[in-house]
């Protein structure tokens, strides 16, 4: 079995140390060199070397020496070396050892005492430690402060093993005494501890008798004090009220750390709105005060628990934590907004908004190079205030659109995806967003927002002005025609090759996969992610041309995109425009722009000729222009647009039944008891300790103290992990919560001897580490003995623990070994559904380069019915609407999206289709950055995916 160790040195294997060396130089009258060589020997020890020969040197030459770093030193190794036999007896040479830390519990010098005193809390073994008590005690009157700190803790380490209390009878009192009359808060908070930890009546009544005093101990000392309380009243809670005062007085401590800690406790005490609400006051100063990073994100997560369960109370403090934005960190950044758009009210919605209108404009000016992202960031949050609360669009709209021509192409995405849902949702709005998107049209140079844009244009230019400025502007922005002449041909080969050399990297991947809001893939330009300065190969081109500097490109989606818009808006003319005449002109302008278009598909000058599918888009304009059909009419004036109508309609009822779920988990009870606190006799008790015993009692009516519905699910989770007919029958409850996996291991001697040296020996498989060793144990016949073990979780990954239980008996000297059932760690316990929006899953599938493809092998027969069976087998959530997923066509494409408790994410398409036969066929593909998550959720789901349970 490996060995505990309480100390761990760096040490280099590549320059391995010769024992003989170390002899030689131990025994020599240089103490730098003995320095070294202990060195040298206490991380070959560590390493696993034994040097048996070694300790009667140590002895000889080491320990005579007055050097105190040699002395130190010794200290480290008589640490680290072996002080029992197998039998677990002390080697008879360690009396050898007992004189000399005698010696140096008397020792003149207050350091060799003080590390002496120090090095005897590691050691466990009472025969070495039991002629040294009488020095130990001695050292609790020292005059030094550092001695009589250390002695204290000496004394609580020999209390605390198994025959402590029979070494040190009155230990307890003893130390009490000591805490009275000591002056040193390092000491004065070591034997507080000491009582806290072995005598915890004495800490109370110690406590109680010095409440006035407690704000001006030390910051080490209140930390105890808090510790005190929580223990307290987490065994008792009918005791709470009389700490809540120390912990009110501790909130004005001067040490930062206190306050944390002092927060913390008001609120696991207390759920009274005073507490919480001075709870909260101290987090968000904090947040202000602290210049770590680290800390600003731990207090965030403090908040973000507090809004959760007691939202009323943080919507007050809301304009409090929107002043973290002040940081330059975009986690601080990200995770302040997403805590401030929960707690958005319309009592303070535009005070919020205001402020974040002020950090957009701050984001101009250029000095940090992620004002890009963190602009993204906040026009996301304003997008999400102005959907929530229509009220506030008009503030924000006209704003967020001089950042359409943004460098930053997926901060210009979000503005002008918000412009189209706000333009729908916001009649009022229509004529003004339309007439400032017309105005800066041309400073856009993204492909992707030129195409929601020009989408914009065509379904809401409605009157004859808006119609006849949007034809112009898109002429405008194409430049003059034609896009190149057959004459200077010759010429602009030659300079296509400068453009082609420019956009080489645009031009290798201008037609690369990419996964669409349903889950399919289609092609698409590389132009479309990136904004392209306009090239100067042909004639008439303009500076100021974005749609013609794209075109040039090779980018005929946005071509096919421009000539649907010119056609809704030559369509939509014919209704408004009572002049044929006019009518007419701009169709032939129209028709003329589609076929030069498809001339310079066809030309030389591009990298790649126009993909099928836009030819074929843009004939169909022409067609369409030619000759023009009501129904056909209908369908592009007004199908369109009802269909966005539908998608938002259905995007604001999910968010809707959302939100209801949610408020329906915290909805209380019809017949709960309702307590008026205004009601209460007093008996001298402030408001908040009113208000805590209003809310016990409200939970005692309801029976949230008595029912323990934790205890029930306990036993349905309990893993058997030996025989019923082994000697030792062990079972298992395991914790699994966010980074830490707690076994609580039920060990059972169910025979009629003693069982020693009890050890639960456990390994792990994965990305699982075990933190800490268990420790032997002794059982009695028929008795029971509960094991704890904690192992820590790296990464989102199955994993297994296994292990033995190892044990001697009086009769038989062998090692018994019982071989415990594989315990699995289910990837689900680190997974949750999230949501997240289409373009950002289309991006992070583009980006992670971790595939699991898994072939689809069921007996269910019905599309949506897999598909839920897939939803709830790997707990993830659905991102694809569900109109989406109406109807019988015999083909179902999904995405399906979640979050690990690391900030991993997890991408799933479902990919299916009914055969004659009836049965499913097609496949799962599985995405993330990581390769444990992609190959643990393909597992989980070949296991799940051929039953319906």
């Amino acid at each position: 079995m490996e060995k505990s160790c309480t100390l761990l040195i760096h040490f280099d294997k590549g320059t391995p140390a010769i024992a003989n060396e170390i002899k030689e130089a131990l025994e020599g009258n240089d103490d730098e060199a003995k320095v070294e060589a202990m060195k040298k020997a206490i991380m070959l020890l560590l390493n696993g070397e034994t040097l048996p020969q070694l300790f009667i040197t140590i002895v000889r030459y080491v320990l005579p020496s007055e050097d105190h770093i040699v002395q130190k030193l010794l200290l480290l190794y008589l640490e680290i070396i072996e002080k029992t036999d197998s039998k677990g007896r002390v080697l008879p040479e360690m009396i050898l050892i007992c004189q000399n830390l005698r010696n140096n519990l008397q020792h003149p010098n207050e350091y060799i005492r003080g590390v002496t005193l120090r090095f005897l809390c590691r050691l466990n073994e009472t025969e070495i430690i039991e002629p040294l008590i009488p020095s130990v005690l001695q050292n609790l009157e020292h005059r030094h402060p550092f001695i009589r700190r250390n002695a204290i803790l000496a004394v609580m380490s020999i209390y605390k093993l198994p025959q402590g209390d029979q070494l040190l009878v009155d230990a307890p009192e003893m130390i009490e005494k000591v805490l009275s009359t000591e002056q040193d808060q390092s000491a004065k908070r070591n034997a507080f501890l000491m009582l806290f930890t072995c005598a915890q009546d004495r800490a109370v009544n110690y406590l109680l008798t010095h409440v006035d005093k407690v704000s001006e101990w030390g910051e080490l000392f209140q930390m105890v004090v808090l510790d005190l309380i929580r223990k307290v009243c987490r065994t008792n809670r009918g005791e709470k009220g009389k700490y809540i005062k120390i912990i009110i007085s501790l909130l004005n401590a001067p040490s930062t750390a206190v306050v944390y800690e002092c927060a913390g406790t008001l609120v696991s005490l207390s759920s009274a709105p005073t507490a919480i609400r001075a709870a909260a006051n101290k987090y968000c100063l904090l947040l202000l005060s602290q210049s770590d990073n680290n800390i600003k994100l731990i207090v965030l997560d403090q908040l973000n628990e507090l809004k959760s369960s007691h939202r009323d109370i943080m919507v007050d403090m809301i304009m409090d934590v929107l002043r973290a934005l002040s940081s330059p960190n975009l986690d601080i950044r990200r995770k302040t907004l997403d805590i401030v758009l929960d707690l958005i009210t319309h009592r303070n919605i535009n005070e919020v908004v205001l402020t974040l209108k002020k950090e957009v404009v701050k984001t101009q000016s250029g000095e940090l190079e992620k004002n890009g992202e963190y602009r993204q960031m906040l026009i996301q949050a304003i997008h999400s205030c102005a959907v929530k609360f229509p009220e506030v669009a008009s503030t924000v709209v006209h704003m967020l659109m001089d950042f359409l021509g943004d460098s930053n192409v997926a901060s210009a995405i979000d503005v002008v995806v918000f412009v189209r849902e706000i333009i729908e949702t916001n009649p009022k709005l229509r004529v003004s967003i339309i007439t400032r998107l017309l105005d800066t049209f041309y400073q856009i140079r993204a492909s992707r927002v030129c195409c929601c844009a020009l989408w914009i244009i065509g379904e809401y230019c409605l009157s004859l002005s808006e119609v006849e400025s949007g034809i112009a502007t898109i002429k405008q922005c194409l430049g003059e025609l034609p896009f190149y002449t057959v004459s200077e041909e010759g010429e602009a080969n030659d300079s296509s090759k400068k453009v082609q050399q420019v956009n080489s990297v645009a031009a290798a991947s201008s037609r690369r996969p990419a996964i669409l809001s349903d889950g399919t893939y289609a092609t698409q330009s590389a132009a479309s992610e990136t904004a392209f300065s306009p090239p100067t190969i042909v004639q008439g081109s303009l500076a100021s041309g974005n749609l013609r500097s794209l075109l040039l490109t090779g980018d005929f989606f946005l071509g096919a995109v421009v000539v649907c818009t010119l056609t809704k808006l030559v369509l939509r003319l014919e209704e408004v425009q009572p002049s044929k005449v006019e009518v007419n002109k701009a169709s032939t302008q129209a028709l003329l722009i589609m076929v030069s278009m498809l001339q310079l598909g066809q030309s030389p000058v591009l990298p790649h000729p126009i993909d099928s599918d836009s030819y074929d888009r843009i004939i169909l304009c022409i067609r369409l222009l030619c000759n023009t059909g009501d129904e056909i009419r209908k369908i592009w004036l007004e199908s369109c647009r009802q269909s966005f109508v539908k998608m938002l309609s259905e995007k604001q009822l999910r968010e809707t039944e959302e939100i209801k779920a949610k408020a329906q988990i915290s909805h209380a009870q019809p017949d709960d008891l309702i307590d008026f606190y205004h009601l209460k006799s007093r008996k001298g008790m402030s408001q908040l300790e009113l208000e805590d015993e209003v809310q016990d009692d409200l939970k005692r009516a309801t029976g949230e103290f008595t029912k323990d519905a934790d205890d029930a699910n306990k036993l349905n989770r309990i893993l058997q992990l030996t025989g019923l007919s082994d000697p030792v029958y062990a079972e298992a409850y395991v914790t699994v919560h966010h980074y830490d996996i707690v076994l609580d291991v039920t060990v059972i001697n169910r025979t009629k001897e003693t069982l020693q040296n009890l050890c639960l020996e456990l390994a792990t498989m994965g990305d699982l580490k075990l933190v800490e060793r268990p420790q032997n144990y002794t059982l009695s016949p028929e008795s029971s003995k509960q094991i704890k073990a904690n192992i820590k979780v790296s990464s989102t990954e199955t994993g297994v623990i296994f292990g033995n239980i190892v044990y001697e008996t009086s009769n038989v000297h062998e090692r018994t070994v019982v071989v415990l059932n594989d315990i699995h760690i289910d990837i689900m316990d680190y997974i949750s559904p999230a949501v997240c929006s289409d373009t950002a899953f289309r991006t992070m599938w583009a980006e992670f380069e971790w595939e699991n493809k898994v072939a689809v092998n069921t007996i269910i027969q019905n599309e949506k019915e897999f598909l839920d069976h897939i939803i709830k087998s790997t707990n993830m959530k659905c991102l694809t609407a569900p109109s989406a997923l109406d109807g019988d066509c015999g083909f179902l494409a999904a995405n399906l999206y979640a979050k690990s408790v690391f900030g991993e994410d997890a991408l799933v398409n479902v990919s299916i289709e009914k055969q004659a036969d009836g049965k499913l066929t097609g496949y799962i593909r599985i995405r993330s950055k990581t390769q444990g998550i992609a190959l643990s959720l393909g597992d989980k789901i070949t296991l799940k995916q051929k039953g319906g349970s």
